[in-house]
């Protein structure tokens, strides 16, 4: 659902300011639903739906805001992300991912996105992400992780660690091999 676009939470950013957004997903309908909501709230968007497209979108110049999925075809969005910080250190940049665990967010942000956010996110909550004061802190989660889900993402932090290599996670997680293979095969707990 989206907000009201008067609504100072969610408007853009002054018209002094710079409102250039790029938008690097390869889910079509998604990026262009996104597009639009940006677009009436002020925006100037491009759109991009592979990490090349993204590279040759910044380019032909460097956004002030970008929202970037992680997981794009063969190739990885945080490159993009890391190329935009190279050449605009002060744009503002948001991951989305439907594949999400605390090792790759932490990534993203070591590389220079602002937050990381779990699809699927509106409209309302990437600008909320974009805008907000970095000495603000975000809002706690409705529901927090499980401790399963803490566990789950303990391994998958020490397993991006270790390079993905499951011998090498196991030794190091003390854990019998064949028992990582079938916690690294399953989808993350709730």
């Amino acid at each position: 659902m989206l907000a009201d676009p008067h609504d100072a939470s969610t408007r853009a950013p002054s018209s002094s300011q710079d409102r250039t957004m790029l938008l690097v997903d390869d889910d079509r309908p998604f990026v262009g639903r996104l597009a639009r909501a940006f677009e009436q709230r002020g925006f100037e968007v491009k759109t991009a739906e592979s990490v090349a497209e993204g590279l040759s979108a910044l380019r032909s110049g460097a956004p002030a805001y970008a929202v970037v999925d992680l997981r794009l075809g063969l190739g990885n969005g945080l490159d993009v992300i890391e190329a935009l910080r190279r050449q605009r250190p002060s744009a503002r940049a948001v991951v989305l991912t439907g594949y999400g665990n605390i090792a790759t967010a932490v990534n993203a942000v070591k590389l220079g996105a602002i937050d990381y956010l779990a699809k699927p996110a509106d409209a309302d909550e990437v600008l909320a992400a974009l805008l907000r004061d970095p000495e603000t802190k975000a809002e706690p989660p409705e529901n927090p992780m499980s401790a399963d889900r803490i566990r789950w993402e303990h391994i998958q932090r020490i397993y991006e660690l270790c390079d993905r290599n499951v011998s090498e996670t196991a030794r190091r997680l003390s854990m019998h091999r064949r028992t990582l293979q079938r916690i690294l095969a399953k989808r993350a707990p709730r």
